[in-house]
């Protein structure tokens, strides 16, 4: 390895690796996630929807790949995942105003819960663009100044700084004028700390999982592909 080669952040190749099925499950937690978003839910005071279960694993997943694989996969998988959830939102829109057919009488409940996510998607793709580019940059950005030390600054400070625009993005886009003011600043605040908090406490897990992710893909430790 060459003194130059050396001083590169490793990343994996794409070729004969992880990288397909942890792109999957990305694609695959994102476009549930928000589906399940189309439903508020309430925990006390805490307001929130019904993508806090799953959404914030999406995170974990474009942190590995971006950790891993570098910035062009990170950017494959968010475009991708772009993709699949327009495609859901134009789907879901062309179905909800075609005619029911004679005897199907569930057409105002389709409305009401798949009807209602277009607007859900197109909040998504805002934030979830938003956040997603925010969060790979970080960990690239310092990944070139740390290397292979300080994973866990790198997992945590992208956490915070995407978290925050994707759950401010999307609140807005998706249930300003649903609900407002005390209750949506509620919504917003507990949604990006829960998040948040989430995905730290899941650290223990990631940090691991990213290790044995390197160790797995002979090509980490050879010069760098992103």
């Amino acid at each position: 390895m060459t003194q130059s080669t050396a001083k590169q952040p490793h990343y994996a190749s794409l070729s004969n690796s992880l990288y397909p099925y942890i792109l999957v499950g990305f694609v695959a937690c994102l476009l549930i996630a928000n589906i399940a978003t189309t439903k508020l839910i309430s925990f006390g005071p805490i307001v929130t929807d019904g993508g806090f279960f799953l959404y914030p694993l999406t995170y974990i997943l474009d942190d590995i790949i971006s950790e891993v694989y570098g910035w062009k996969a990170a950017r494959r998988a968010i475009i991708m995942g772009f993709v699949i959830m327009l495609i859901a939102s134009i789907n879901f829109f062309l179905v909800n105003i075609s005619p029911p057919a004679p005897g199907w009488n569930n057409q105002s409940a389709y409305e009401a819960i798949l009807g209602f996510v277009p607007r859900i998607i197109f909040a998504s793709l805002c934030g979830y663009l938003v956040g997603e580019f925010l969060n790979t940059f970080v960990i690239v950005k310092l990944k070139q100044r740390t290397m292979e030390k300080k994973l866990g600054l790198r997992l945590v400070a992208s956490t915070v700084v995407s978290e925050f625009a994707d759950t401010l993005v999307f609140c807005t886009v998706a249930f300003y004028g649903v609900i407002t003011g005390a209750e949506f600043a509620n919504y917003v605040f507990f949604g990006y700390i829960y998040k948040t908090l989430l995905e730290i406490c899941l650290l223990p897990v990631t940090y691991p999982l990213i290790g044995w992710i390197k160790r797995r893909e002979p090509s980490y430790h050879l010069e760098t592909i992103a």
